[in-house]
């Protein structure tokens, strides 16, 4: 078990159990908004989170009970993004948080309820998986706020909404309701409120009870395919290759034939 610690001034809580880690926006006087300095703490809370290789599957919520996100703190535009070198710095920052999110080698369920806006959208964009309940609502508000939105975060939006529904959120900043972004698969479930951590944890323990290495090659193969990358390619060619001389597929095999649950080791 991972004791939780704090990240990003207390606004990045991560924590692990049983193989699932989580990643928290912990601000929810202020709808879990992301303040700059949660934003530099992803990619280090990841890191964190994966460094001793046994979390096998990551669940992304806010804290409190009401919301995911309202996305990127606005209060702080004034001091941090009010020039355009600084605005240059403040998107390298969030696309180097939406990178780490989306190349981590397992995989990330976002878990959603109230509001998910802007940034935090672009969070559950880069995550493999979402689950939302009923009191969910999106929106990207870039357009009315007179800012572009990240290339590599709109490319995410694209690979989840499809190309239509990206394009009606981009250009329009209209707020959506769960049950829209379910229609056109952005979100494998919607849920009710109390039913949701149960969702996300239960799909969670579920990845995290398989083998390990074969989550990371399938999860690998999966953006190599949709970023077209022949170097990712070949990258996770490599990997799922090596899942045939693992420790892990002598296991499912024997488990197999003994008629028994596999205890994967991840080797």
């Amino acid at each position: 078990m991972k004791q939780a610690r704090i990240f990003g001034g207390g606004g990045i809580r991560a924590a692990g159990q049983n193989g699932i880690g989580a990643l928290i926006f912990d601000n929810p006087t202020r709808k879990n908004a992301i303040t700059k300095a949660m934003w530099r703490a992803v990619p280090d809370a990841l890191d964190w989170l994966l460094e001793d290789g046994q979390i096998h599957c990551i669940v992304m919520t806010g804290g409190g009970q009401k919301d995911f996100s309202a996305g990127a703190d606005i209060s702080e535009f004034a001091t941090e993004r009010a020039t355009a070198v600084q605005a240059r710095m403040y998107e390298a920052e969030n696309s180097a948080a939406f990178t780490a999110l989306r190349e981590v080698r397992i995989p990330v369920i976002a878990s959603i309820r109230g509001a998910c806006y802007g940034g935090a959208f672009g969070f559950a964009a880069a995550a493999d998986l979402r689950i939302a309940d009923d009191t969910a609502v999106f929106s990207i508000p870039a357009a009315r706020l007179g800012l572009a939105y990240p290339a590599d975060a709109v490319a995410d939006l694209q690979r989840g909404l499809g190309s239509q529904m990206a394009r009606h959120m981009l250009f329009t900043g209209a707020a959506l309701p769960a049950k829209e972004l379910l229609a056109c698969g952005f979100l494998s479930q919607v849920v009710v409120p109390s039913a949701l951590e149960g969702a996300a944890f239960s799909l969670a323990q579920t990845i995290a009870a398989n083998a390990p290495l074969s989550v990371s090659a399938a999860k690998l193969a999966l953006r190599a395919s949709e970023s077209e990358d022949e170097n990712l390619l070949t990258e996770a060619a490599v990997l799922g290759a090596a899942t045939f001389e693992s420790a892990d597929y002598l296991e499912g095999r024997t488990a197999f034939l003994e008629k028994r649950p596999p205890v994967f080791k991840g080797e």
